[in-house]
């Protein structure tokens, strides 16, 4: 499965050779647009049955992530958990809490001090993902572990594995160059 997956992300959503601006700012000449893949019919696949496989040693209520990047990640592993007898609720982090109804920061299954792991497509410097980890802290939950399908090896996993968290990919960045 995992040599399939990486067969569509090269496919698909590595990019190399032109100017990317990336979210943390930087610039890089390797860029990967994981959507593609992630929101392709057996990408989304075998992104769910890998993690799913990867969670298997955790104790966890509920997955979730940032949102667009892990929408599609945690919606295939709670849809695959479920056909698999050992359902895992999901929940997605805003960017910005809503300005209207219910004022929610976290949509979804979120329980109050549970037990959950967060996901992102690809982490470059791990801020963002970090963000999310400050928020789901506040709702009492506790962080086991931060999975991401691409580690792009440019401090990410460092900074997480500094704030006491556990990081673990599919991919780096060198499985994929």
């Amino acid at each position: 499965m995992r040599e399939q997956l990486k067969k569509i992300l090269l496919q698909k959503s590595v990019i190399i050779g032109r100017e990317f601006k990336l979210s943390s700012g930087r610039t890089s000449n390797f860029y990967v647009d994981a959507r593609v893949t992630t929101l392709d019919p057996e990408g989304a696949f075998l992104c769910g049955k890998i993690f799913l496989e990867m969670l298997k040693d955790f104790k966890i209520d509920a997955i979730g992530g940032y949102s667009i990047g892990a929408d599609p990640i945690v919606s295939s592993i709670a849809v695959l958990s479920y056909l698999e007898k050992r359902p895992i609720p999901a929940f997605i982090i805003r960017k910005e809490e809503k300005s209207h109804g219910t004022r929610k920061s976290i949509e979804g299954n979120i329980p109050l001090n549970g037990r959950v792991v967060l996901f992102d497509d690809v982490v470059t410097s791990g801020s963002s993902i970090l963000k999310g980890v400050v928020q789901v802290e506040a709702r009492g939950c506790t962080v086991e572990a931060v999975m991401a399908v691409i580690d792009r090896e440019e401090g990410g996993r460092g900074k997480i594995e500094a704030s006491g968290h556990t990081f673990f990919s599919i991919f780096t960045k060198s499985d994929l160059i």
